[in-house]
């Protein structure tokens, strides 16, 4: 199948596009870009900087993809920002490469659903089947597991994580880590339960879903501190690897929990 490029895109001649690749008009794909088979990108969408796309993504209109980053002490280095496969990002997106300061890239994982007026700043790393709801916004640095879903409106400060299969409420105002399979809420962002449907949806067992409330019980109902919240997950995790990725959460992440 030929590429189907609308005659009023620019397109640099070094640009690496797969010969299928769709490109509507007035798009813009810079000289460093590379863009795998099935991906359609929309009218009106700029794609610059060192930037790698995989397989049949969607772009949709005014999306600004591959920028530099919006940070001063940015100065012009190669960074990078890279896309798996089979996502769908919707319009007026803003999607910023690495910086120096961190890893040098923005990565971002396959199957994930991005709607209208989402930033992902610089050095965010995102996994699979994430949902991302219109004009949610990361800071720079953020990491988001798989199955993820971030509310409209809500903000994610920069340097937290968001763990697997959690889930924040519309408009959330999140400045510190949010455990996988925790649910939060509020202007300033506090817990208020597990995702529990979310889980049910995704396959886990009933027994699994006890498991993981039982988890939260001890991390925010026992009044444990949260080292000794910790010790009890630690001895959970031993026959449970739902648990044992709520241990390696707590462990790996660059700020405190909301808590």
């Amino acid at each position: 199948m030929a590429a189907k490029i609308h005659p009023t895109a620019l397109i640099d001649s070094a640009a690496e596009l797969a010969d299928d690749v769709e490109v509507g008009a007035y798009s813009i794909i810079e000289s460093k870009v590379k863009i795998d088979s099935g991906s359609r990108v929309g009218p009106h969408v700029v794609i610059t900087g060192r930037t790698t796309i995989g397989k049949n993504n969607r772009f949709f209109q005014f999306s600004s993809i591959g920028e530099e980053p919006q940070d001063k002490k940015y100065t012009g280095e190669d960074t990078e920002l890279i896309i798996g496969d089979d996502n769908t990002i919707r319009e007026s997106c803003t999607f910023s490469r690495g910086t120096s300061q961190d890893g040098g890239i923005t990565r971002i994982g396959n199957d994930n659903w991005i709607m209208a007026g989402v930033h992902i700043a610089h050095d965010c790393l995102l996994g699979d089947h994430i949902i991302m709801a219109n004009n949610a916004a990361l800071a720079g640095h953020v990491r988001v597991g798989d199955w993820a879903i971030i509310s409209g409106y809500s903000l994610i400060h920069q340097f937290c994580s968001v763990g697997e299969h959690s889930f924040t409420s519309f408009a959330s105002h999140v400045n510190q880590s949010i455990p996988p399979f925790v649910v939060v809420s509020g202007e300033k962002a506090s817990t208020k339960g597990i995702n529990a449907e979310g889980l049910r949806r995704r396959g886990y067992t009933p027994e699994q879903i006890q498991q993981v409330r039982r988890a939260y019980r001890i991390l925010y109902r026992s009044e444990l501190r949260l080292e000794d919240a910790r010790a009890e997950l630690i001895k959970m995790a031993e026959n449970s690897p739902e648990i044992k990725l709520l241990v390696d959460f707590l462990e790996t992440t660059n700020r405190p929990i909301i808590r």
